[in-house]
């Protein structure tokens, strides 16, 4: 587990639980995995989440998407910022993630959103990662 990262952390959690064909993921509860678990059902990525509370810790639990042959929605989640290298944009400078089929996640000044909502409220952040 990754203490330092906790996105890294979600990210990889959910690839592997896509790797297994699995339905449902359950990783540790914090206020910014939750966010991004409501961007990315927004968005359609994934088909709910819920947080609970497991032996006495709060979990956050994602249940994920998958097409008709099974083949996961999530094609792929990428890392931008590190703990060791934090990638910082302006608005105007926000990428598009495979020309719009995909999205970029961004914690900014007005909370935690994707790209384009980003560039509509013409504010820049910290790029977290990109989803497609």
């Amino acid at each position: 587990m990754s203490w330092s990262d906790p996105i890294a952390d979600m990210l990889t959690r959910v690839r592997n639980a896509q790797m297994a064909e699995s339905d449902v993921v359950d990783m540790p509860h914090s206020k910014l995995k939750v966010e991004l678990a409501r961007i990315l059902k927004k968005e359609g990525f994934i088909a709910d989440y819920t947080t609970e509370a497991q032996s006495g810790k709060r979990v956050v639990r994602l249940f994920l998407k998958y097409n008709e042959d099974h083949k996961p929605i999530i094609r792929d989640l990428k890392k931008v910022s590190k703990p060791g290298c934090r990638v910082y944009v302006q608005a105007g400078e926000i990428p598009r993630v495979f020309g719009g089929i995909g999205i970029s996640v961004l914690s900014t000044s007005s909370g935690m959103m994707t790209g384009d909502e980003a560039r509509k409220l013409n504010v820049g952040g910290e790029v977290l990662c990109y989803v497609w």
